[in-house]
Protein backbone atom coordinates (compact mmCIF):
# COMPACT_ATOMS: atom_id res chain seq x y z
CA UNK A 1 0.00 0.00 0.00
CA UNK A 2 1.17 3.74 -1.11
CA UNK A 3 0.37 5.29 2.08
CA UNK A 4 0.66 9.11 2.48
CA UNK A 5 0.67 11.52 5.28
CA UNK A 6 -0.68 15.25 4.21
CA UNK A 7 -2.06 18.33 5.73
CA UNK A 8 -5.01 20.27 5.48
CA UNK A 9 -3.29 23.36 6.32
CA UNK A 10 -6.05 26.14 7.32
CA UNK A 11 -5.94 26.39 11.48
CA UNK A 12 -7.02 23.73 12.71
CA UNK A 13 -3.99 22.33 10.45
CA UNK A 14 -5.53 18.62 9.79
CA UNK A 15 -3.27 15.86 9.20
CA UNK A 16 -4.49 12.64 7.33
CA UNK A 17 -3.56 9.77 5.39
CA UNK A 18 -3.91 8.57 2.35
CA UNK A 19 -3.93 5.70 -0.07
CA UNK A 20 -5.34 4.77 -3.71
CA UNK A 21 -6.79 6.02 -6.20
CA UNK A 22 -10.72 6.04 -7.21
CA UNK A 23 -13.94 7.10 -5.33
CA UNK A 24 -12.89 8.61 -1.50
CA UNK A 25 -13.95 6.73 1.49
CA UNK A 26 -13.23 9.33 4.44
CA UNK A 27 -12.86 7.31 7.92
CA UNK A 28 -13.53 9.57 11.27
CA UNK A 29 -12.31 7.84 14.57
CA UNK A 30 -14.06 7.64 17.88
CA UNK A 31 -13.08 9.77 20.94
CA UNK A 32 -10.19 7.55 22.04
CA UNK A 33 -8.76 7.11 18.65
CA UNK A 34 -6.83 8.46 15.93
CA UNK A 35 -6.04 8.42 12.21
CA UNK A 36 -3.88 4.90 12.42
CA UNK A 37 -6.94 2.99 14.17
CA UNK A 38 -7.90 2.64 10.38
CA UNK A 39 -5.19 1.35 8.72
CA UNK A 40 -6.13 -2.34 8.13
CA UNK A 41 -9.00 -0.39 6.53
CA UNK A 42 -6.97 1.97 4.30
CA UNK A 43 -4.98 -1.33 3.03
CA UNK A 44 -8.13 -3.11 2.04
CA UNK A 45 -9.81 0.13 0.38
CA UNK A 46 -7.00 1.29 -1.77
CA UNK A 47 -7.06 -1.03 -4.71
CA UNK A 48 -10.47 0.51 -5.69
CA UNK A 49 -10.95 3.80 -3.66
CA UNK A 50 -9.28 6.70 -2.66
CA UNK A 51 -8.80 5.89 1.33
CA UNK A 52 -8.69 9.00 3.53
CA UNK A 53 -8.31 8.80 7.64
CA UNK A 54 -8.00 12.22 9.58
CA UNK A 55 -6.80 13.21 13.08
CA UNK A 56 -9.82 15.23 14.13
CA UNK A 57 -8.65 18.62 15.31
CA UNK A 58 -7.07 18.17 18.84
CA UNK A 59 -5.76 14.44 17.79
CA UNK A 60 -2.76 12.56 16.61
CA UNK A 61 -0.50 15.20 14.50
CA UNK A 62 -3.56 17.89 14.25
CA UNK A 63 -3.48 20.70 15.96
CA UNK A 64 -5.14 22.04 18.88
CA UNK A 65 -7.05 25.12 19.39
CA UNK A 66 -8.20 27.84 21.64
CA UNK A 67 -11.47 27.93 23.68
CA UNK A 68 -14.03 24.79 23.76
CA UNK A 69 -15.14 22.89 21.24
CA UNK A 70 -18.52 23.45 18.97
CA UNK A 71 -19.26 19.78 18.28
CA UNK A 72 -20.23 21.38 14.86
CA UNK A 73 -16.58 22.01 14.14
CA UNK A 74 -16.07 18.21 13.20
CA UNK A 75 -17.97 18.04 10.24
CA UNK A 76 -16.82 21.87 9.51
CA UNK A 77 -13.69 20.48 9.45
CA UNK A 78 -14.16 17.38 7.43
CA UNK A 79 -16.08 19.45 4.65
CA UNK A 80 -12.74 22.13 4.43
CA UNK A 81 -10.79 18.76 4.40
CA UNK A 82 -12.86 17.95 1.51
CA UNK A 83 -12.74 21.26 -0.31
CA UNK A 84 -8.87 21.28 0.25
CA UNK A 85 -8.77 17.67 -1.51
CA UNK A 86 -11.17 19.53 -4.40
CA UNK A 87 -13.58 16.17 -3.22
CA UNK A 88 -17.77 17.32 -4.29
CA UNK A 89 -18.55 14.28 -2.11
CA UNK A 90 -17.30 11.08 -0.07
CA UNK A 91 -18.25 7.74 1.37
CA UNK A 92 -18.15 8.47 5.18
CA UNK A 93 -17.11 5.29 7.45
CA UNK A 94 -17.49 6.66 11.23
CA UNK A 95 -16.85 4.84 14.54
CA UNK A 96 -18.29 5.90 17.70
CA UNK A 97 -17.97 9.86 17.64
CA UNK A 98 -17.15 9.35 14.27
CA UNK A 99 -20.20 8.08 13.37
CA UNK A 100 -21.88 11.04 15.14
CA UNK A 101 -19.99 13.29 13.47
CA UNK A 102 -21.37 11.87 10.39
CA UNK A 103 -24.44 11.84 11.11
CA UNK A 104 -24.11 15.34 11.85
CA UNK A 105 -22.29 16.19 8.66
CA UNK A 106 -24.78 14.49 6.39
CA UNK A 107 -27.52 16.49 8.03
CA UNK A 108 -26.06 19.90 7.35
CA UNK A 109 -24.24 18.99 4.18
CA UNK A 110 -26.32 16.34 2.63
CA UNK A 111 -25.00 17.38 -0.85
CA UNK A 112 -21.37 15.80 0.29
CA UNK A 113 -21.94 12.50 1.59
CA UNK A 114 -22.60 9.59 -0.89
CA UNK A 115 -23.00 6.98 1.51
CA UNK A 116 -22.53 6.48 5.69
CA UNK A 117 -21.21 3.74 7.44
CA UNK A 118 -21.77 4.05 10.81
CA UNK A 119 -20.43 1.72 13.55
CA UNK A 120 -20.80 0.91 16.90
CA UNK A 121 -22.45 4.29 17.66
CA UNK A 122 -25.67 6.17 18.99
CA UNK A 123 -28.40 7.33 16.66
CA UNK A 124 -28.79 11.16 15.85
CA UNK A 125 -26.62 14.35 17.37
CA UNK A 126 -28.42 14.50 20.24
CA UNK A 127 -27.58 13.61 23.56
CA UNK A 128 -27.94 9.96 24.74
CA UNK A 129 -28.61 10.45 28.67
CA UNK A 130 -30.40 12.74 30.66
CA UNK A 131 -28.98 15.88 31.63
CA UNK A 132 -27.87 14.92 35.21
CA UNK A 133 -26.26 11.34 33.95
CA UNK A 134 -24.49 13.23 31.47
CA UNK A 135 -22.43 15.73 33.62
CA UNK A 136 -21.41 12.53 36.04
CA UNK A 137 -20.79 11.14 32.97
CA UNK A 138 -18.16 13.71 31.84
CA UNK A 139 -16.91 14.08 35.37
CA UNK A 140 -16.33 10.50 35.44
CA UNK A 141 -13.91 10.85 32.60
CA UNK A 142 -12.41 13.80 33.20
CA UNK A 143 -12.07 14.02 36.65
CA UNK A 144 -9.03 11.64 37.57
CA UNK A 145 -7.25 13.63 34.69
CA UNK A 146 -8.11 16.97 36.62
CA UNK A 147 -7.52 15.34 39.53
CA UNK A 148 -3.79 14.99 38.30
CA UNK A 149 -3.76 11.10 36.84
CA UNK A 150 -2.01 11.00 33.60
CA UNK A 151 -3.36 9.16 30.45
CA UNK A 152 -1.35 7.04 30.42
CA UNK A 153 -2.49 5.65 34.11
CA UNK A 154 -6.26 5.19 32.21
CA UNK A 155 -5.59 3.87 29.05
CA UNK A 156 -5.79 -0.10 30.14
CA UNK A 157 -8.94 0.35 32.32
CA UNK A 158 -10.19 2.24 30.04
CA UNK A 159 -9.48 0.06 27.21
CA UNK A 160 -10.51 -3.38 28.93
CA UNK A 161 -13.91 -1.45 28.83
CA UNK A 162 -13.94 -1.08 25.19
CA UNK A 163 -12.94 -4.57 23.85
CA UNK A 164 -14.46 -7.41 24.13
CA UNK A 165 -14.08 -10.75 27.17
CA UNK A 166 -11.47 -11.70 25.02
CA UNK A 167 -9.75 -9.31 23.15
CA UNK A 168 -6.32 -10.46 21.32
CA UNK A 169 -3.60 -8.79 23.01
CA UNK A 170 -2.33 -6.97 19.90
CA UNK A 171 -5.52 -5.58 19.98
CA UNK A 172 -5.56 -3.85 23.76
CA UNK A 173 -2.20 -2.50 22.69
CA UNK A 174 -3.16 -1.08 20.15
CA UNK A 175 -6.06 0.76 21.77
CA UNK A 176 -4.09 1.46 24.99
CA UNK A 177 -1.21 3.23 22.79
CA UNK A 178 -4.10 5.55 20.93
CA UNK A 179 -5.46 6.10 24.53
CA UNK A 180 -1.89 7.29 25.67
CA UNK A 181 -1.33 9.54 22.69
CA UNK A 182 -4.49 11.59 23.38
CA UNK A 183 -4.04 15.40 23.83
CA UNK A 184 -5.54 15.56 27.38
CA UNK A 185 -6.65 19.44 27.10
CA UNK A 186 -8.19 18.77 23.71
CA UNK A 187 -9.86 15.63 24.65
CA UNK A 188 -11.25 16.80 27.85
CA UNK A 189 -13.02 19.55 25.58
CA UNK A 190 -14.72 16.83 22.98
CA UNK A 191 -15.34 14.99 25.59
CA UNK A 192 -17.96 18.06 26.86
CA UNK A 193 -18.96 18.65 23.42
CA UNK A 194 -19.88 15.29 22.54
CA UNK A 195 -21.62 14.90 25.42
CA UNK A 196 -23.60 17.84 25.17
CA UNK A 197 -24.32 18.99 21.39
CA UNK A 198 -27.70 18.97 21.18
CA UNK A 199 -28.91 19.30 17.06
CA UNK A 200 -32.10 17.51 16.30
CA UNK A 201 -32.63 15.09 13.51
CA UNK A 202 -34.20 12.65 11.79
CA UNK A 203 -32.93 9.37 10.67
CA UNK A 204 -36.02 8.35 9.38
CA UNK A 205 -35.35 10.97 6.50
CA UNK A 206 -31.72 9.69 5.24
CA UNK A 207 -31.96 9.40 2.04
CA UNK A 208 -28.52 7.97 1.15
CA UNK A 209 -27.33 4.39 1.08
CA UNK A 210 -26.30 3.14 4.98
CA UNK A 211 -25.01 0.10 6.74
CA UNK A 212 -24.58 -0.14 10.17
CA UNK A 213 -21.75 -2.10 11.98
CA UNK A 214 -21.71 -3.20 15.29
CA UNK A 215 -19.94 -5.47 17.85
CA UNK A 216 -21.51 -8.73 18.84
CA UNK A 217 -19.64 -7.42 22.70
CA UNK A 218 -19.93 -3.99 22.50
CA UNK A 219 -21.04 -2.46 25.89
CA UNK A 220 -20.95 0.98 25.24
CA UNK A 221 -23.06 0.80 22.11
CA UNK A 222 -24.63 -2.71 22.16
CA UNK A 223 -26.15 -3.98 18.59
CA UNK A 224 -29.68 -3.89 19.81
CA UNK A 225 -28.82 0.28 18.76
CA UNK A 226 -27.85 -0.78 15.47
CA UNK A 227 -31.23 -3.25 15.44
CA UNK A 228 -33.46 0.22 16.11
CA UNK A 229 -30.84 1.92 13.61
CA UNK A 230 -32.32 -0.21 10.85
CA UNK A 231 -35.63 0.13 11.47
CA UNK A 232 -35.37 3.56 11.50
CA UNK A 233 -33.33 4.53 8.59
CA UNK A 234 -35.04 3.27 5.45
CA UNK A 235 -33.14 0.55 3.72
CA UNK A 236 -30.19 0.25 5.97
CA UNK A 237 -28.32 -2.72 6.20
CA UNK A 238 -26.78 -3.75 9.65
CA UNK A 239 -23.85 -6.31 10.24
CA UNK A 240 -22.79 -7.66 13.56
CA UNK A 241 -19.29 -8.54 14.11
CA UNK A 242 -19.22 -11.93 16.21
CA UNK A 243 -15.83 -11.58 18.85
CA UNK A 244 -15.78 -7.84 18.85
CA UNK A 245 -16.39 -5.37 21.34
CA UNK A 246 -16.47 -1.12 20.43
CA UNK A 247 -13.97 -1.12 18.62
CA UNK A 248 -15.17 -3.34 15.53
CA UNK A 249 -12.90 -2.25 13.18
CA UNK A 250 -9.83 -3.87 14.81
CA UNK A 251 -11.07 -6.76 16.32
CA UNK A 252 -13.10 -7.70 13.52
CA UNK A 253 -10.31 -6.58 10.76
CA UNK A 254 -11.39 -9.49 8.44
CA UNK A 255 -15.44 -9.50 8.80
CA UNK A 256 -15.68 -5.63 8.78
CA UNK A 257 -13.58 -5.13 5.82
CA UNK A 258 -15.35 -7.42 3.98
CA UNK A 259 -19.01 -5.70 4.78
CA UNK A 260 -17.59 -2.89 4.10
CA UNK A 261 -16.07 -3.38 0.96
CA UNK A 262 -19.16 -5.21 -0.11
CA UNK A 263 -21.10 -2.61 0.99
CA UNK A 264 -19.36 -0.03 -1.61
CA UNK A 265 -19.12 -1.97 -3.79
CA UNK A 266 -23.06 -2.36 -4.18
CA UNK A 267 -22.87 2.15 -4.33
CA UNK A 268 -19.89 3.14 -6.23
Amino acid sequence: MDLYTSYVDSPPRIAFDAAGMGQPVLFLHGIGGNRTNWRAQLEACAEDYCALAWDARGYGQSDDYDGPLDFAEFADDAVRMLDHLSIAKAHFVGLSMGGRITQDLYFRYPERVMTMTLCDTFAGTTPTLPPKEREEFINLRKGPLMAGKSLSEMAEPLAKTLLSTNPAPEHFERLVDSVKALHQDSYIKTLEATMRYDHAVDISTISVPVQLIYGAEDRLTPPTIGAQMQRDIPDAQLAIIEGAGHLSNIEGETEFNRVLLEFLAQHS
